[in-house]
């Protein structure tokens, strides 16, 4: 590990400014991801910029009838916090299906969305890897791919992004506030995140000098027919091979309304328009959930090791849908895919 400065913002505006003074800083809360970086000297920061006692940790009401979450609230409190239960278990179900209870205590919402690829040739420095050293090539692609991307993928990078909060976040159609030097914007969640073309490097566009301080959740909340499927190689503390966000509003057997979002196959949470489409107004079938998985999967490309997550990404969609309209959402508690 280098050596580094530390500092400690005492708002947000702190928080930005110490960040413009030093382009090589890194903000820190709870350190999950950025504390193993450093370690393995993926990461070098010249400094921390620690935000945790920001004001960021609320979760409340917007005028529309939508919650707003800060950025600082932790993965477990969000997880058990009674609106989150009640108006958007989607998002409750995919917070408790990632890490474990020690890194959700202390793993934040923005720094959730932060985090970077699990792929082992980014952690191991030895090899050549473009998005930890632009221009080096990508190990991945003749290597060892079981894990990797088959959608958005690029020549330069086919990592996949390990967040499981964030699949379900973008089928909710989240909103991500950020505060910069000039002001705040807001971006939605599903380009939040980038795909890698040719500068895997980037995982978000978030810009230079600018801080997540809030997500903010639509009216919608999908209470009753949802399900978050994870598939993985172990039943706990594992990233997704193919996750699965499903949400559906139903009038009778008739699909009103649909999302759908795929983790554990892209650089980004994968969710197609056109899939969701696609549903509306047709009954909430086995074929007619087995045609919106093609949809979703169009332009999926295996590679040496990962051909087998196209069948299962498109078996775990269908399956996710049942899951939803049968108001049976998969368990986290109890692993055994219903």
């Amino acid at each position: 590990m280098n050596n580094f400065q530390y500092s400690r913002a005492s708002d947000v505006a702190d928080a930005i400014r110490l960040l413009a003074a030093d382009p090589g800083a890194k903000l820190i809360a709870g350190g999950t991801n950025l504390i193993d970086l450093m370690k393995e000297n993926v990461e070098r920061p010249s400094r921390l910029i620690d935000i945790s006692r920001l004001p960021l940790r609320d979760v409340e009401e917007t005028a529309d009838g939508g919650l707003r979450i800060g950025a600082l609230v932790p993965n477990s409190d969000l997880a058990y916090h009674p609106l989150i239960e009640q108006r958007y278990p989607l998002l409750a179900s995919a917070i408790l299906a990632g890490a474990s209870a020690q890194l959700r205590n202390m793993a934040s919402v923005g720094g959730n969305l932060m985090q970077r690829t699990r792929c082992p040739y980014f952690y191991d420095t030895t090899t050549p890897c473009n998005k930890r050293s632009p221009g080096t090539g990508c190990s991945a692609l003749d290597g060892l791919n079981r894990n990797h991307a088959i959608l958005g993928t690029s020549n330069s990078c086919i990592a996949t992004n390990p967040s499981d909060m964030s699949v379900a976040l973008a089928a909710l159609g989240a909103l991500v506030h950020i505060a910069r030097p000039s002001g705040q914007r807001t971006i939605a969640l599903t380009d939040f995140h980038r795909l890698p073309e040719d500068k895997p490097h980037l995982d978000t566009n978030l810009g230079s000098g600018e801080i997540i301080i809030a997500i903010e959740l639509p009216p919608n909340g999908f209470a009753r027919n949802y399900s978050y499927l994870k598939i993985r190689d172990r039943l706990s503390y594992a990233f997704a091979l193919v996750s699965v966000a499903a949400a559906l509003d139903l009038e009778g057997n008739a699909i009103g309304e649909a999302r759908l979002a795929l983790g554990g196959v892209a650089h980004k949470p994968w969710r197609s328009l056109e899939a969701e489409a696609a549903l509306r107004g047709q009954a909430a079938t086995p074929d007619h959930f087995g045609r919106a998985a093609d949809l979703l999967l169009q332009g999926a490309m295996a590679r040496s090791h990962n051909g087998f997550k196209i069948d299962l990404a498109r078996r775990a969609v269908v399956r996710a849908l049942m899951q939803a309209a049968s108001a049976t959402p998969q368990s986290q508690a109890h692993k055994k895919i219903a």
